[in-house]
Parts: structure tokens; C-alpha cells; sequence
């Protein structure tokens, strides 16, 4: 079988898994992928410096590139020693560009239905996006918004639940899809078996009352929020073209937490954005603390040439480096608090190696003698900041 190389969101690891196959099935049984990512500089040198070391250690092996960075500059990672062919983000998914023949894996193009290879299983129900922020070069990558129809979708849950105690809706702007609260009802409806179902990163805009209505109904629905963020100071979301405030954001989590008391929130944050002053920062780390977000996705803010804040005034890296530091460490601390509140409680965990796992909030968790693939019920004695330990109950 095919190797993946993934870098970026939980997207590119669904589809990574759809290419593994039908990478096997065209004859490349024995190529690496590499999917790439375009949010960061970081991502993209890390891909760039994973080929440059499998066509060192293992030079006339194939090396596939496909994802958001090989779709904005495809001649840039077709040059790259090694690689055999780029293939473009549209494509990547059609048994046709590998020229695999058609076999019943689900729809492939354009939305990418994928089980993931490990206990959890995603599924993408949405791809694109039509928003303009101006740190993103993604849209580029991606293309427009367009959602998975509900049918589709509920019939690969169907399937991904023969294999998976959890699924992950995921997509580039998961909120955007049009009917998101009817697919969430429509698959935990149709799919009795399966006993989890949660949601991958959401645009605090796009969260309306009927969302709010599926959170507080939905057991099976995990009380696990992640946010499209980004910041917290009300200028430089406006300069970020974000399409909430700072007070959308605490209405949010204040909500969240009236409605399901244990929902545990996380976000994407960016530090550093081009005129963030210090008072801005502050800010910042004030939401984590006031809408206490417990898993944070932290970046430094990366130039990406071609989006508008790559034309503002940058502050040097050096400043945006302390300041995600300085970041990470306000979410560690509202982490470890929330960890501290779980101990004594039981927590129903998903074993995804033996003995290590994640709970309903997404929290890591450690369970002596739990068998990976096993949904159990653990009771929770500690915590070291970053885990809970528990004992099967």
C-alpha cells in the first residue's frame, strides 16, 4: 500500500486516505504521498523538506504531491528532486487522474468521503470557501464553497460506522455548509449505530439558532467546540476581515455552556498579525482566559504572498514567535484547569492506542489495560496539565 505524508488540517487526512487507495489500485503501491498544506510557511518547509529526504534515502521511489501548496505552485514542487508528478487539489480525489479504475469507495471527487486509518474515522461534507480574510490564501487552494448533499453523507457514515465508534465532520468552512444542523440530525438518525459524532473547526459567524438547538438535543453530538477565532481584539479582527467580534465570541462560549455545562471549547488563534500592538495582544490572551479555551491550535502569523495582510506592516518574527509562545502557554493553563475539573469524574473515552485516548471533550486521557478500539467508561484520578489519568470503571 501506498505511504501518506499529511500536513495541515483534518481534511487533508481524510482525503490522504482516499489517495492511499487509489494510489494502490493505479500502480503506485509502493509511491509516497505528500499532501501539503498552505496556511503556513512552517507547513510548507516541512513537506518540502520531507520529499528532499525520501529522494535522499530512498532515491527512484515514486513521490506523489498533491494539496493546498502544490495546487497555488505547482511548478515550484514539480521541481523538487524526486518527484514524479503533481497533482492538483481537484483532482486528487477522481480514481480517473490516477488512472485507478472505478471501484464502489464512495464518492470521491469533488468532496473526498474518507475513513481515517485509525479509530476515528472523517468524513468531508464540505469543500472551499467563499470568504476573503485577509491572512488566507486557502480559497486559492480550495476553490468555492460547495457542500456534500445529505443523502451522500448519511450513506458514508453508514458506511464509516462498520468501522469507527466516531466519526469527524470535517471540511475547509464546515459551517458554511447550508444544511449543517439537518446533517448532523440526519445521520445520527439514520446511523443508530454509530455512538459518536463530532465537528471539526467552526466560523463563529455561521452558528444560527438551529445549530444551537441540534448542540443541546444531540447526546451523541460530542460537547466539543472548535473555533475559527483567530483573535480577540475587535480591530484586528476587522483588519483580518473576520466576520465576528469579540463579543460574538463570549456570547458564544457563554452560550455553549448554558445549554450543555461540560462543553469544552478550543480555537484556532493566530499572534503577531501584522499592527497587532501589545494592548491588542492582551486582548487575546484575555479571551482565553474569559472564555476559557482549553485546546488551543496556536500560529504564529505567517506572510502568505498574494492575501492582502501579506501588504501590511509585519512585526518581526522574533515578536511573533514570544507572543505565540506566551499564547500557548495562557491555553496550557486553561487546559490543565479543565483537566482539573474532571478528576472524579466518569468519562466516556475513546481508546485509540492501547491504554491512551481521547474523551467525549477531545481531552487526551490515559487508561491502564483499554484495548485500542474500545469505547469505555473510565473514572478519572489525575491529571499532569496535559492528560487525565483514569481506571476503567
Amino acid at each position: 500500500m501506498a505511504e501518506t505524508l499529511t500536513f495541515g488540517c483534518r481534511l487533508n487526512l481524510a482525503e490522504s486516505e482516499t489517495m492511499r487507495g487509489l494510489a494502490a489500485r493505479a500502480g503506485y503501491a509502493d509511491a509516497l504521498i505528500i499532501n501539503t498544506c498552505a496556511v503556513t510557511g512552517e507547513a510548507e518547509s516541512q513537506a518540502r523538506q520531507a520529499i528532499r529526504r525520501a529522494a535522499r534515502e530512498q532515491p527512484g521511489r515514486p513521490i506523489l504531491v498533491t494539496g493546498c501548496a502544490a495546487q497555488i505552485a505547482p511548478e515550484t514542487w514539480a521541481a523538487l528532486p524526486g518527484v514524479t508528478r503533481v497533482i492538483g487539489n481537484g483532482a486528487k480525489l477522481d480514481p480517473a487522474a490516477w488512472g485507478a479504475p472505478v471501484a464502489p469507495i464512495g464518492r470521491a471527487a469533488p468532496m473526498g468521503i474518507a475513513a481515517g486509518g485509525g479509530t476515528r474515522g472523517f468524513l468531508a461534507v464540505q469543500q472551499g470557501c467563499d470568504h476573503a480574510c485577509t491572512f488566507c490564501i486557502i480559497p486559492q487552494g480550495r476553490g468555492p464553497a460547495r457542500a456534500l448533499p445529505i443523502p451522500e453523507a448519511v450513506a458514508a457514515a453508514r458506511d464509516l460506522a462498520t468501522r469507527h465508534a466516531e466519526i469527524v465532520l470535517t471540511g475547509v468552512d464546515l459551517a458554511s455548509h447550508p444544511e449543517l444542523p439537518v446533517l448532523i440530525r440526519a445521520i445520527l438518525g439514520e446511523v443508530p449505530e454509530l455512538p459518536r459524532l463530532r465537528l471539526s473547526s467552526l466560523d463563529p459567524a455561521a452558528l444560527g439558532e438551529d445549530f444551537w438547538r441540534v448542540f443541546a438535543e444531540e447526546a451523541r453530538l460530542m460537547p466539543h467546540l472548535h473555533l475559527s477565532a483567530q483573535h480577540g481584539h475587535d480591530l484586528i479582527l476587522k483588519r483580518m476581515k473576520r466576520r465576528h467580534s469579540r463579543a460574538d465570541l463570549l456570547r458564544l462560549s457563554a452560550r455553549a455552556r448554558a445549554l450543555r455545562p461540560d462543553a469544552a471549547l478550543g480555537a484556532d488563534l493566530i499572534a503577531g498579525f501584522p499592527t497587532e500592538t501589545e494592548a491588542h495582544f492582551a486582548a487575546l490572551l484575555e479571551l482565553v482566559a474569559e472564555t476559557r479555551l482549553a485546546f488551543l491550535h496556536v500560529f504564529p502569523y505567517s506572510a502568505r504572498s498574494g492575501t492582502p495582510a501579506a501588504r501590511m506592516p509585519q512585526l518581526p518574527m522574533a515578536l511573533r514567535r514570544e507572543r505565540a509562545a506566551r499564547l500557548r502557554a495562557a491555553g496550557e493553563a486553561e487546559r490543565a484547569r479543565f483537566l482539573a475539573a474532571r478528576v472524579g469524574r466518569i468519562e466516556h473515552s475513546l481508546m485509540e492506542a492501547d491504554g491512551m485516548g481521547h474523551t467525549q471533550h477531545f481531552a487526551p486521557i490515559r487508561v491502564p489495560g483499554a484495548a485500542r478500539g474500545s469505547l469505555i467508561r473510565a473514572r478519572v484520578t489525575g491529571h499532569d496539565g496535559r492528560m487525565l489519568m483514569a481506571e476503567a470503571a
